[in-house]
């Protein structure tokens, strides 16, 4: 682990709530904590395994000149998501932005905001057991390739399955996914919801058949319960169909409430199944 520290970059840009700051502009002052694992390229001594501060100072003030926006939060969130996207090697990033010139009729040195954002790891479950079944999982792998703020790191084999909770239904075709995202869970269950509704998914019969389903199973160690989401994924501890490629994935992840690995879950589950 290290940190990439850039004190008070001075950058001219247009950000502002009022008119005369978004068209004459003004300084702001950015610094940045970058995250970046120093092992490879302290070892070699070596440019290219790390993060050239040079080069993301640059990277920094061209992304604040691009866009103008009205609140400092809007400006930092942006530019620590760009940071995130366009440097491979960076972690996570923590941003802040100070506005020396504020226009609050008051004596001060400076106003700004600070913001952090990271990159976490998911799991997910997809599946399907309507018409062409491959082909919506295809569908789904794609959509998460291309979806802003995910990066699809690696997905099991896929597996057929016959159906659990309502058995009166097709076979599934079953997979898992495992992600990097700098999404909210909250934000990354709206994405992957759209990208179901796009495979032409209708939530009429609980367990029903689908034509995709795609399941939000882990995010990092988080735990957490609210109307929409339940991390983990209440019933994965029981469905073979996720523990099996969860396996091939990582087998030596624990569960963040029980603290057993894949592989004894999917053990534990296949024993359950045969008695």
């Amino acid at each position: 682990m290290g940190i990439i520290r850039i004190d008070r970059l001075e950058v001219f840009a247009h950000h502002g709530f009022y008119e005369e700051e978004q068209r004459l502009g003004q300084r702001f002052l950015v610094s940045l904590l970058l995250d970046v694992d120093f092992a490879e390229s302290a070892a070699g001594d070596d440019l290219e395994a790390t993060v050239s501060y040079g080069t993301a100072a640059r990277f920094a003030a061209d992304e604040l000149r691009k866009v103008n926006y009205r609140l400092l939060e809007s400006a930092a969130a942006h530019l620590a998501e760009a940071l995130l996207l366009h440097f491979e090697r960076i972690r996570s990033v923590s941003v802040r932005l100070e506005k020396p010139g504020a226009p609050i009729g008051l004596s001060f040195q400076s106003v700004g905001v600070e913001l952090t954002l990271a990159w976490h790891t998911a799991y997910l479950g997809l599946g399907s057991n309507l018409g062409e079944r491959s082909a919506f999982l295809d569908l789904a792998e794609e959509r998460l390739k291309g979806a802003y703020g995910i990066r699809l790191e690696a997905v099991s084999s896929r597996r057929e399955t016959e159906p659990w909770g309502y058995t009166d239904q097709p076979s599934f075709l079953n997979s898992c996914a495992r992600i990097r995202t700098f999404l909210s869970p909250e934000a990354l269950l709206d994405t992957v919801l759209r990208i179901e509704r796009e495979a032409g998914r209708e939530r009429s019969l609980r367990w029903g058949p689908r034509t995709l389903d795609i399941d939000l199973l882990l995010y990092d160690d988080l735990i957490c319960g609210t109307e929409r989401l339940v991390l983990p994924h209440p019933e994965m501890e029981r469905r073979q169909f996720v523990l099996d490629p969860m396996c091939e994935l990582a087998p030596w992840l624990r569960h963040p409430v029980s603290h057993k690995t894949m592989r004894q879950l999917a053990e534990e589950a296949g024993r359950a199944g045969k008695s």
